[in-house]
């Protein structure tokens, strides 16, 4: 029999410090456990060590290490955790060398990541969690996954793992998977991953498609979030497939029938439709007349009579018109429409209703540098030009004779279908003057009349009948001259003789001088007019008020 000294030196040497033994469970206390390994003493281990073991209970055998065979108070101080991890460190070794793969339950959140409990504790970066860093640790938490070994350090008896390595090779291999499954022409579901300008990534649970804003719609679309929004689930056809390059063209229009292929039956030219106003542009309105066909109204075919700037001086966004179909191109996917042919066309009547010689009259709705507009009805204007003003005098600008709202009078000289025109004249109204000029005037007779304007060259009276003579400068006086306004003014009422007159050029002179001179010194003053050169022809009207340029009050 052994004595007590023997059974302790036998006790010594069957324990030592980092012994991995066995040991049976004597008591679970709230807070440790008892633990018998056959030692003269049992050991206390902390009851956290048990985490895993939610259901012990006294009796159970466990792997416990032996930190140290006695403490200050000769208790044996044993460590389950350590054990395990030093049985879980060597198992790791075995079967999961770096690039291995080990499954392990998220314990807590520490700087810069994870602590991942795979047997050990190990370390997962958050970069490492998921393919995009997650904003929320907390929600892995006491999770199990599946990691991959990246990195084990046996110094420091550390692992790093990867959650994310394993996630991009599953994708990997679902993106091969599909790629080599996808034909073109299948329909497959997806998820909007993202909206850009140009288009939508759509998640095919595993590889990501464009599906470009072009195929979205048969119509116009600005912006794909007018059809999508990211996280929504759609179904799309498969257009291309790029296996070397991993990319796949996707189509959503492509799920329905293409409207534009009976275009030409569905809205033959001439007919009336209806549609709303989806965007306007300066050189017309685009109408939506169904999903995907949209037609153009021309800025020019919005009226037939008003001369329209923009399309929105008419119409507005989502409003609802009518129009008439003009043109098709189906290649191009244009449809023309018009506005203005759903009334009658005013122009086509206006021949008949403004015949040549016509009497009409209308306000003034418009002045031009060469003539004026009169509103003969809504919508239909007829010009007067300058030329057509008087039969006498030289209208430099309508502002002359009239203004913007004056009622007058005109006779119709041409109506212009094709170009839309219709020219009208005031002087037409009355008798030309000059025809009967024989009548009014004869050289020698002496007339009275207001000076109207003043040039460097002589001054121009206004007669009866609305007709203007010239005094040259040198017909004013017998004296020397230098400054016509030194001696006549705008307004001023004189008396002169007529000098001459030339109906073909429709031009009278006139001299001031000559108011008092017989016959024969008028015979002698008509020889001197003759002998002037073409330039200095004294009663060259024409010219004359073209190179009037001194102001008539001075």
């Amino acid at each position: 029999m052994l004595t007590m000294a023997e059974a302790l030196k036998q006790s010594e040497k069957r324990f030592a410090a980092g012994d991995i033994v066995k040991g049976v469970v004597i008591e679970v206390r709230p807070r440790e456990v008892l633990v018998d390994i056959g030692y003269k003493s049992e050991g206390v281990i902390p009851r956290a060590e048990f985490e895993d073991l939610p259901d012990l209970k006294a009796g159970d055998e466990v792997d416990v290490l032996v930190e140290k065979l006695e403490d200050r108070e000769g208790m044996v101080v044993l460590s389950r955790e350590k054990a395990e991890f030093r049985k879980n460190w060597a198992r790791i070794l075995q079967i999961c060398s770096e690039g291995g793969i080990i499954e392990g339950k998220v314990k807590s959140i520490v700087k810069g990541g994870l602590i991942v409990n795979v047997g050990v504790e190990a370390f997962l970066p958050a970069s490492q969690v998921d393919i995009t860093p997650p904003k929320n640790l907390q929600a892995f938490v006491g999770n199990t996954y599946q990691f991959k070994v990246v990195k084990i350090n046996q110094e420091r008896q550390n692992i790093v793992l990867s959650r994310r390595e394993l996630i991009e090779q599953e994708r990997a291999e679902r993106r091969a998977k599909l790629l080599s499954d996808l034909t073109p022409g299948d329909i497959r579901r997806g998820t909007v991953k993202n909206l850009t300008d140009f288009g939508a990534f759509i998640d095919l649970n595993g590889i990501d498609g464009l599906l470009h804003i072009t195929d979205m719609s048969w119509g116009r679309i600005g912006h794909p979030s007018e059809v999508l929004k990211v996280g929504q689930e759609i179904d799309v056809v498969v257009l291309d497939i790029n296996k070397e390059r991993e990319r796949v063209s996707l189509g959503l229009k492509q799920k329905t029938q293409n409207p534009w292929e009976s275009i030409e039956q569905k809205y033959p030219v001439g007919m009336k439709v209806k549609g709303k106003v989806v965007n306007l542009v300066p050189y017309g309105a685009f109408v939506e007349l169904e999903p995907g066909i949209e037609g153009l109204v021309h800025v020019t075919e919005l009226s037939w009579t008003k001369r329209i700037a923009k399309p929105s001086d008419v119409l507005k966004p989502d409003q609802e018109i009518e129009a008439v179909v003009l043109g098709i191109n189906r290649e191009e996917q244009k449809i023309s429409l018009g506005i203005r042919q759903l009334e009658t066309n005013p122009w086509d009547n206006a021949e008949i209703k403004y015949p040549k010689g016509t009497r009409v009259k209308g306000k003034i709705r418009n002045l031009t540098s060469y003539g004026a507009f009169l509103e003969l009805e809504e919508g239909l204007d007829g010009m007067i030009h300058v030329s057509d003003m008087s039969w006498t005098r030289k209208i430099n600008h309508p502002s002359e004779l009239l203004k913007k709202g004056d009622e007058v009078e005109a006779v119709v000289l041409e109506v212009d279908k094709l170009n839309q025109r219709i020219s009208l004249g005031m002087k037409q109204l009355t008798e030309d003057p000059w025809d009967h000029i024989d009548k009014f005037y004869k050289v020698g007779d002496l007339v009275t009349g207001k000076v109207t304007k003043l040039a460097s060259f002589g001054a121009f009276i206004g007669l009866q009948h609305e007709i203007d003579g010239l005094v040259h400068i040198s017909q004013v006086s017998e004296e020397r001259v230098d400054k016509i306004k030194n001696v006549l003014q705008v307004g001023q009422e004189v008396s002169a003789r007529v000098i001459k007159i030339d109906r073909s050029e429709r031009r009278i002179g006139l001299s001031i001088k000559a108011a008092t001179y017989s016959d024969e010194q008028l015979k002698e003053e008509q020889k001197l007019l003759d002998a002037l050169k073409p330039g200095e022809d004294l009663v060259a009207l024409q010219h004359a008020f073209d190179a009037a340029e001194e102001n008539r009050s001075e």
